[in-house]
């Protein structure tokens, strides 16, 4: 009976499938691959306990409530950036990755950032704000503006008292004492804080008397900073045609004006950095640049010297051509001279031979005489017709030579050039004044139908706090709910006690 049994056994054994057995590593890594998939970077807030900072520079605690505790590690790279010395006790807001240490099989948080836990509403309303502004393309890469190389005039969006304000013109002094700077000053905390800077950044965008702007205060706490995450001031930064430079507190500090800016600076002094050139930069670019127009001048000048030469010897002077003519006048004249003194000693001879042949002679020597006169007449018309040929030649030699002088081309030209300069600043001109006329008209119809003249008449919006929805029905909000009551000027944090749908 005890053998069937195990007979029965064995054929039952056999049967079974074979089960997937795991090594523990293997179990912990892939619990911990599935736990890492299953959240992403989180928010969890909690107290400190059992804190532990060794030699290694990473930081090791537990963070609990009053239900649970959990273990935590955060490594030296991401410590650096607290601003405050943790302690146990302490109530602090994280942003932690989800994990699992495979070392001992421990549930833990890897922690990305720390604060204390007094900025927890804020932060969140931060991220909301952020992820909103995001989805309207106010961040995108396409709306941002190029920062002008050499600026003329500097504004600044800050408080005169403080030492931002102080960094800045240091540093502009420093690198580029010619620009201009103009200030417009602001309260850059408290309650009124983030409709000052909305309206100087919309001022400063309204006169157009600066080439970028600065916006910028010091470093401080999530409150300090909070005037630089209103959506007001976003929205004034979007609209500024201005380019404009965020330089809002510390280097680890961001706020929402940062991600609309078209350039986020680290650091006020580092804001006024990129605003200007550096001068001494620049004048060593223009000694270089003008070292090398000069070179390029005598070089020119040179070439067009040895070109001219080149033309005066390809072309003839009119001096030398008439003192060759003359030349060759005067030794026509000796050789008509010659002649004629040859021909009238042949004349001579022949009439001496003739007045030894004949006796009355006299009518033969006169008409003799005759032609000789005209044939010295002729001779005389001849080489002055042939001195006025060389005259007239000479004047026309002359005025084309005059016509080839570059001179007077020049005047022409620089003639012309004041012409169209005229023309062009009259137009310039023309075209800023409709500018300025279509920019007002558009700022009195943006003025008109702005909901805030709204407000301004006794009117409200009510949104909730959580979700920030308009409400525009009793029954969408609930009992004990808070809403956010937005005024003519200011705010109400209410809470909900009674729904009335009627």
């Amino acid at each position: 009976m005890a053998s069937l049994v195990s007979s029965d056994n064995s054929n039952t054994l056999a049967t079974r499938p074979v089960k997937e057995i795991y090594a523990v590593s293997r179990l912990v890594r892939e619990a911990r691959v599935a736990l890492e998939g299953s959240f992403q970077l989180v928010w969890v807030e909690g107290e400190i306990s059992n804190l532990a900072m060794p030699g290694s520079g990473h930081i090791y605690f537990t963070l609990k409530d009053q239900a649970a505790q959990v273990r935590c590690a955060m490594f030296k790279t991401r410590n650096r950036n607290i601003r405050f010395t943790p302690k146990n006790g302490l109530q602090v807001l994280l942003r932690v990755r989800v994990t699992l240490y495979e070392g001992r099989g421990e549930f833990q948080l890897v922690v990305e950032h720390m604060q204390e836990a007094g900025s927890g509403a804020l932060q969140h309303a931060y991220e909301a704000l952020k992820h909103r502004l995001g989805e309207e393309g106010l961040f995108d890469q396409a709306h941002k503006k190029t920062l002008p190389s050499l600026p003329t005039s500097i504004g600044i969006v800050s408080s005169p008292d403080g030492a931002a304000v102080h960094d800045i013109l240091t540093v502009l002094k420093r690198r580029f004492p010619a620009a201009n700077v103009i200030l417009y000053p602001v309260a850059v905390q408290g309650g009124d804080s983030a409709k000052q800077i909305a309206h100087a950044i919309s001022l400063a965008n309204q006169r157009q008397e600066c080439d970028v702007l600065i916006v910028s205060r010091g470093g401080g706490s999530l409150e300090d900073l909070w005037s630089f995450n209103d959506e007001k001031v976003a929205r004034a930064i979007f609209a500024c045609e201005i380019p404009v430079i965020s330089a809002v507190g510390h280097e680890v500090d961001f706020t929402i004006a940062d991600f609309v800016a078209d350039v986020r600076a680290p650091t006020p002094s580092a804001a006024a950095e990129l605003a200007v050139p550096d001068a001494i930069q620049w004048l060593a670019k223009i000694h270089s640049h003008s070292r090398r127009l000069n070179l390029l001048m005598a070089h020119r000048l040179q070439n067009e010297r040895r070109h001219i030469n080149y033309l005066q010897q390809r072309l003839p002077q009119p001096q030398v051509t008439i003192n060759q003519q003359m030349q060759k006048i005067d030794r026509l004249q000796q050789q008509l001279k010659r002649n004629c003194l040859h021909i009238l000693n042949d004349k001579r001879q022949r009439l001496d031979y003739w007045s030894v042949r004949l006796k009355h002679p006299q009518e033969k020597i006169e008409i003799q005489h005759y032609k000789i006169a005209t044939l010295a007449g002729r001779l005389q018309q001849a080489i002055k017709q042939k001195q006025e040929r060389i005259q007239a030649h000479y004047k026309e030699l002359k005025q084309r030579l005059e016509l080839k002088m570059p001179l007077p081309m020049i005047n022409h030209q620089q003639a012309t050039l004041r012409q169209l300069q005229k023309q062009l600043d009259t137009a310039m001109q023309k075209e800023l004044t409709q500018y300025k006329a279509n920019l007002g008209q558009q700022m009195r119809t943006l003025a008109a139908v702005s909901p805030l003249n709204t407000l301004e008449r006794g009117y409200s919006i009510a949104t909730l706090v959580d979700s920030g929805k308009v409400l525009h029905r009793a029954d969408e909000a609930k009992p004990n709910q808070h809403i956010n009551v937005r005024l003519g000027k200011g705010q109400l944090v209410c809470e909900i006690k009674e729904v009335k749908n009627d």
